[in-house]
């Protein structure tokens, strides 16, 4: 029988390994991108969806107007915004459709994919790359022992949650006072 603390283990030494291996320079340009846009809109699907909606979540907290592509309040994307594309691949359709709309309306667009290569890239100002393993299989990607795309989906969330901390860290914001940004219709 597997036990827990084992498998448990598993998964955060290889979302560790993941972690160290994310470029600083992109980060710092995904960052820079996020304070300077007016709004921030987040596409993706899946899995990965479920992760960006939570990033969405964590930067409303500290003050970002995020929005959902597809949400019934989102409102038009502008030349003042940015687009965050949650794709490992940078192949999956939908994302790539809305970047290419996004582009159309001068907004920025930032990738954070795990394929440099990808179809997306003729679409991104600003590119981060988890090493992970693909459904492409591509060389110099970090192996996981996780079903399918666990550990991008892992990593995209945990990176989402290292931005902020970087925020609240640059921006010297008491976290007490992030209490006044939670939902409180709960």
């Amino acid at each position: 029988m597997t036990h827990y603390h084992e498998s448990a283990k598993e998964i955060t030494n290889e979302l560790a390994n993941t972690l160290q291996n994310v470029n600083d320079e992109e980060v710092a340009l995904l960052m820079k991108e996020i304070s300077r846009a007016d709004k921030v809109f987040f596409v993706g699907v899946g899995r990965v969806l479920l992760s960006l909606k939570s990033i969405a979540k964590r930067l409303a907290h500290l003050g970002v107007n995020t929005y959902v592509v597809g949400q019934i309040t989102e409102p038009a994307i502008t030349d003042k915004d940015l687009l965050i594309v949650g794709s490992g691949s940078g192949e999956t359709a939908f994302p790539l459709i809305i970047a290419k709309k996004a582009k159309q309306h001068n907004a920025r667009v930032a990738h954070v994919g795990a394929n440099p290569e990808s179809s997306m890239r003729e679409f991104s100002d600003v590119f981060v790359r988890i090493p992970v393993s693909t459904k492409l299989n591509r060389p110099n990607e970090i192996p996981s022992i996780q079903p399918m795309t666990s550990l991008f989906e892992q990593s995209l969330l945990v990176l989402g949650d290292t931005l902020a901390l970087m925020m609240i860290k640059e921006q010297d914001i008491d976290m007490k006072n992030l209490w006044e940004y939670h939902a409180n219709l709960e």
